[in-house]
């Protein structure tokens, strides 16, 4: 950042997990942002209180009390970590008042965005949609396959720890599945998408495990796809440090004689491609294990950046 620049305000809706975690990801490595309100609607939330001791403004009070804050008038960002159905008011108020929303629900009023994907398609965008913590894991990975082969079906399953599974997350199952369903498509590259989620009850919790399965040409080059998504992986780890392939990609191939009987599309040929993933949280707030929070928070800070870069420089015109 230009030392005679300011960094962007940016104030946070959802004083839970993921707001709780990203406010301090903002606080220790903003460069280009500056942590300027915590909202919620409950005033013993252990996320407004922490927020108070690191003399962050706060209110219980919801978006119509962040809007009393002094600290409003300066705030060129929010982001909105509350619940799909929350965010449809909070994104009519805040952008009649000019203020660009990132949005950590499924609400997707504004068009998906994962980072290493196409977030340079969307920076002027006044809601971005951080599509879910499934999608931000495994669309990477259609993405590195399609660009390399056509996708015919994707299929992801995001199994989380049930620990970081929080209200909004529970509240929000069914945006979760339809929400990242269209974004394997319309982001990943897929014709067509499936998402499933699995909240894990193990003890103690497992760190966030995702499969990808997609259905690619029978002759498609297994080494082209294996480097496509290698590249990737490490891509979604320079803001993601612990995402990883937990074994190499593992393919099969299904002619007219063994055809693979694919959901919504029938029997079918093509080369099957596996990929396992593994993502494990920065523990920056939350336990290591709760890497699906942590991916949604980095995912949203690393487009907020980009964003902050931006505005930096219209407000240098």
């Amino acid at each position: 950042m230009n030392p005679d620049t300011q960094p962007i305000s940016v104030a946070i809706i959802g004083s839970g997990n993921i707001g709780t975690d990203l406010m301090i990801k903002i606080l220790r490595h903003g460069k280009n942002l500056r942590m300027a309100a915590m909202v919620g609607i409950d005033p013993a939330s252990e996320g407004l209180q922490r927020a108070a001791r690191m003399g962050v403004a706060t209110t219980h009070e919801g978006v119509e009390g962040l809007m009393k804050l002094d600290v409003f008038k300066d705030i060129g960002i929010v982001f909105d970590a509350t619940s799909a159905g929350a965010h449809i008011e909070h994104d009519r108020l805040l952008r009649a008042q000019g203020i660009r929303v990132i949005d950590l629900t499924p609400a997707a009023i504004g068009p998906y965005v994962v980072p290493v994907v196409n977030m340079n398609d969307h920076l002027d965008a006044p809601n971005i949609n951080m599509v879910t913590c499934g999608g931000q894991a495994t669309i990477p990975i259609v993405h590195a396959v399609s660009r390399v082969a056509p996708v015919t079906y994707a299929e992801i399953i995001a199994s989380i720890a049930s620990k970081s599974a929080g209200p909004g997350t529970r509240a929000n199952i069914d945006e979760f599945t339809e929400t990242t369903s269209r974004a394997i498509a319309e982001v990943g590259g897929a014709k067509k998408g499936k998402a499933i989620i699995v909240l894990n009850p193990a003890e103690p919790p497992l760190v966030m495990r995702d499969t990808v399965y997609c259905l690619t040409e029978l002759d498609a080059d297994p080494a082209a796809i294996t480097a496509s998504i290698e590249s990737i992986v490490a891509e979604v780890a320079a803001y993601v440090p612990g995402y990883r392939l937990k074994q190499a990609p593992q393919f099969e191939r299904f002619d007219a004689d063994r055809p693979l009987n694919v959901p919504g599309i029938g029997k079918v040929s093509g080369l099957k491609v596996s990929v396992f993933l593994e993502v494990e949280g920065a523990a920056h707030y939350l336990p290591k294990y709760a890497g699906n929070l942590d991916i949604m928070t980095s995912a949203g800070m690393a487009t907020a950046e980009r964003v902050a870069l931006g505005l930096q420089a219209n407000a240098a015109v």
